[in-house]
């Protein structure tokens, strides 16, 4: 696998950290952007990715400001900061337009909002347990709760991924003298979810004109009854997938179930 990394620096001076994966032998293909969740890093997605780059696909991944090897503290953890930087790494990449984008949870909403804001940048959508319902006001409480409930630093790699449930949330942690510890500030993860609490996206969602796939585990945190209002608003364009026996974070639990559900999604876009 060819993997090219690096950081773009956004306006206000965010530097997001990126890996730019080649694959064996390209596809008539978009370029892939995948996109994480909240207090995640772009490495959740090595489970996926070499059977995305098998198919063809060159794929872009990257963590998200304030989370990473991104810049820890930047001024700014708007969803509109979060947009524009997905449109900088697009841009600085010099990526082939319109790309896919693929997103999970935070990132999933990020995805959402970059398509209905850059239309000729965007090929198509999978949104993976994220949508555009809300508000939802016990939100910061409850991330609050689970940040808080983290027994940092872990004193091993072995703790931290039996309590966070994924050795992909266990890579993602910085490893000091002390044991290993978040790579993100829990009032920067909080900040980033503020909006979200307040309000709802349907008139982003509405705007949206590209095909779109949307997944929820049957374990997971989205609601069968939100995935489907946003098939009922966009009937000709939206097709869902639930994938069986994964939780919020589908990706880890299904990589393979979620690889075979994106590939049949994609193939009639891409002849």
């Amino acid at each position: 696998m060819d993997t090219r990394t690096g950081h773009v620096t956004t306006p206000d001076g965010t530097r997001l950290a990126y890996r730019d994966h080649a694959p064996p032998a390209p596809g008539p293909h978009s370029p892939l952007l995948l996109l994480h969740g909240l207090a995640g890093h772009m490495g959740e997605w090595d489970d996926v990715l070499p059977l995305l780059l098998a198919d063809g696909h060159r794929v872009i991944t990257y963590d998200a400001r304030g989370h990473g090897a991104s810049t820890r503290h930047p001024p700014d953890m708007t969803r509109t900061s979060a947009v524009r930087d997905a449109t900088t790494v697009i841009e600085e990449l010099s990526l082939p337009t319109p790309v896919t984008l693929l997103g999970q949870s935070l990132g999933g909403h990020t995805a959402l909002l970059t398509a209905a804001a850059h239309p000729p940048l965007v090929d198509s959508l999978i949104l993976i347990e994220a949508g555009p319902a809300g508000p939802n006001p016990d939100l910061p409480t409850r991330i609050a709760t689970w940040l808080d409930s983290w027994p940092t630093p872990f004193t091993s790699f072995s703790s931290a991924a039996a309590f966070l449930g994924h050795e992909a949330w266990a890579r993602g942690l910085e490893e000091r003298e002390d044991g290993r510890h978040p790579r993100f500030d829990r009032d920067t993860m909080l900040a980033a979810i503020d909006e979200l609490a307040a309000r709802a996206y349907w008139p982003q969602w509405d705007r949206i004109n590209c095909p779109t796939l949307v997944v929820r585990g049957s374990r997971g945190t989205m609601r069968e009854a939100e995935m489907e209002e946003m098939r009922t608003r966009r009937p000709t364009q939206t097709a869902t997938e639930t994938i069986e026996d994964a939780g919020h974070d589908v990706h880890l639990d299904q990589p393979h179930r979620l690889h075979e559900a994106v590939r049949a999604f994609l193939k009639p876009l891409d002849a």
